[in-house]
């Protein structure tokens, strides 16, 4: 899959922009502040509808206007596809596809995978794990679209349980309505847990190889799902929980508080699989360094764009916003070496990196104040 062209209007600092891109490298040089994230947020939020940045849609319209219009050209299999996105201040964002607006985000999901890499995701590994439940949800939603309808309808109920929690202070005679909400919070949440779970383990079949490349093989990287509560004792869980809700006034128990663990044990310990009781093992979130913390979210990226080529027979679009900077020379080696049959976007602030390692650059755009200049160029 390949992104041919993007037309954007009214889009952050972006009056009108067409830009067509190279099915190999293109990087966004310029300085900072200049608009170059922009350009890869527009491309995120028409393949997930989602800014990476967590913007509402009336943030992302330039200023002093109403509406913002982004139009992506994608080929797929060799079919075209052309997604368009209306952003709104105050009324919903409208998509269509191939000029056929569609009811439901789930439509849009899987069109075009995409991963996004920024120096945030660095810190994944060291910050909380509403942070670790994002990556595996926009990750999932991406790939499985039975996950999609299954977390949704799960947020929502959870919504509407969280409000009558707090309603119940002023009319304590709904209580009896709570048991109609958790049923549906059980069913839901099970399917949730089960999708997580499943994605976890085949996750771990290929970040072990990725990890032990990265530190020249003298650790060994396991992830364990950290669930809240396990499928088959949601129900009783969510139960039992009843009385925390209610003085709490939101629902303590579900996948909504889950997590996700990272564990390291050095090479010359590891025997089969790492096991997080076992002594050897190290949880990095809590105990580890930052060089180990860094190594593990690289290699999670890494991870994620393997499992995509591995599930979708195709490899995603890479989206890399700045992260060489953050990178040491060796991880920027890696992460070039990994991209080289994929289309990749690059925004930096100068080209010295990509030249010292002889990297190939297919298109380059200069970003100055919102305006964008291009020049293919083939620089080894």
């Amino acid at each position: 899959m390949i992104i041919e062209s993007m037309e954007l209007q009214n889009f952050r600092n972006y009056e009108q922009l067409h830009m067509e891109f190279d099915r190999g490298t293109n990087i966004f040089y310029g300085n900072n502040a200049q608009g170059k994230t922009n350009i890869l947020e527009a491309v995120y939020l028409c393949c997930t509808s989602k800014s990476h940045r967590g913007s509402r849609d009336r943030e992302m319209i330039r200023f002093r206007e109403e509406e913002s219009h982004i139009k992506l050209n994608v080929r797929k299999n060799d079919v075209p596809y052309r997604i368009d996105m209306h952003l709104k201040k105050n009324r919903a964002k409208g998509i269509a596809v191939n000029g056929i607006p569609i009811r439901r985000v789930s439509e849009l999901f899987g069109i075009v995978n995409v991963v996004f890499f920024s120096p945030e995701d660095l810190n994944l590994i060291k910050n909380g794990p509403a942070e670790r439940r994002k990556f595996i949800d926009v990750e999932l939603c991406q790939l499985n679209k039975l996950y999609v309808h299954s977390l949704v309808s799960y947020n929502r109920v959870l919504t509407q349980r969280n409000k009558l929690l707090k309603d119940l202070f002023f009319h304590p005679e709904y209580e009896e309505t709570l048991d109609v909400w958790d049923m549906q919070l059980f069913t839901y949440g099970k399917e949730v847990i089960r999708y997580r779970r499943e994605f976890i383990v085949r996750l771990n079949e290929i970040i072990g190889p990725v990890h032990r490349k990265l530190s020249a093989g003298k650790e060994e990287l396991s992830i364990v799902y950290d669930p809240n509560s396990n499928e088959e004792d949601l129900e009783k869980n969510i139960k039992n929980s009843r009385m925390a809700d209610l003085k709490n006034k939101t629902t303590m128990t579900g996948p909504h508080r889950d997590d996700i663990g990272f564990y390291v044990c050095q090479n010359h310990l590891h025997h089969e699989k790492i096991s997080p009781s076992a002594g050897e093992a190290i949880d990095i979130r809590k105990f580890g360094s930052q060089g180990q913390q860094r190594t593990a979210a690289l290699s999670l990226k890494l991870a994620e764009i393997e499992m995509v080529r591995i599930l979708v027979c195709d490899y995603p679009i890479l989206l890399l916003d700045d992260v060489l900077s953050e990178l040491d020379g060796e991880r920027q080696k890696e992460l070039l070496s990994a991209i080289d049959h994929i289309q990749t976007m690059i925004t930096c602030t100068g080209l010295e990196d990509l030249i010292n390692n002889r990297f190939q650059i297919d298109r380059l755009f200069h970003v100055v104040n919102g305006t964008v200049s291009c020049k293919e160029e083939d620089t080894t």
